[in-house]
């Protein structure tokens, strides 16, 4: 299975980024870390051996890059408009320096986005906010409202950052084109919030599979099982 290690100096984050890729050729699937996880925490955790048999087909191209978490969401030590704004950046980074640079990979056009935990919320909020370059979302025990890391700050930013609310709104074509998948568990933590988040799919009938799995725990070893299970809805060819 190839690995590939890349940095570079993002222009959006004024900073440097790091990301491993995995695969050689195949549909790119962006997978994001858990909360203020490091690039390679997915490859750590057994999550890219999951989808080995994928990767080594030639049917999947796996992009890993780091989180700013510890600069946005949970940096206690910057005001939330800051926060929020930190995050604003992440995403052009992922858009203009990622996505736009793999999604004509394969004729589709568009990339998968995926994750585990807040990679979740990563992963579905970056597909709502942008459904014209994305065309599956797998989201494993995901969370998707920013509101507790607000410190009950309010503004537009951070209403379009949480799809729990923006969604009710959200009339772009796009968002009906895309495979989605609420993965979580009668266990998970997040259940509360993959149920909420449904309702506000159905409620703009939004097809989506909310996949609810039996006495698992909001952990590794049920994400390892979804995954694979998950990318085999992509259509490669």
């Amino acid at each position: 299975m190839k690995e590939e290690y890349f940095k570079w100096y993002s222009p959006n984050l004024s900073r440097e980024i790091e990301m491993l890729v995995f695969g050689h050729a195949g549909y790119p699937v962006i997978l994001f870390p858990t909360s203020m996880g490091s690039y390679h925490e997915n490859r750590d955790q057994g999550l890219i051996e999951s989808a080995q048999w994928y990767i080594e087909q030639g049917l999947i191209q796996i992009f890993c890059p780091g989180s700013i978490d510890k600069d946005s969401f949970y940096n206690k030590k910057i005001h939330p408009v800051h926060r929020i704004q930190n995050h604003g950046w992440y995403d052009k980074m992922i858009c203009h320096e990622i996505v736009e640079r793999v999604r004509n990979n394969t004729p589709a056009g568009k990339v998968a986005m995926a994750g585990c935990s807040f990679g979740g919320f990563h992963a579905a909020n970056f597909a709502f906010r942008h459904p014209g370059y994305v065309s599956h979302m797998f989201s494993m025990s995901g969370a998707f409202s920013i509101k507790s890391f607000m410190d009950g700050f309010h503004n537009d930013d951070v209403f379009f950052n949480s799809p729990e609310d923006y969604l009710y709104g959200l009339n772009d074509h796009e968002l009906w084109n895309m495979d989605i998948v609420l993965g979580t568990s009668n266990l998970d933590v997040c259940l509360d919030s993959n149920l909420k988040l449904s309702k506000v799919l159905s409620s703009r009938d939004v097809d989506h599979w909310l996949d609810i799995r039996r006495d698992r725990m909001h952990d590794w070893p049920v994400w390892r099982e979804m995954f694979p299970h998950y990318l085999s809805r992509i259509k490669f060819k």
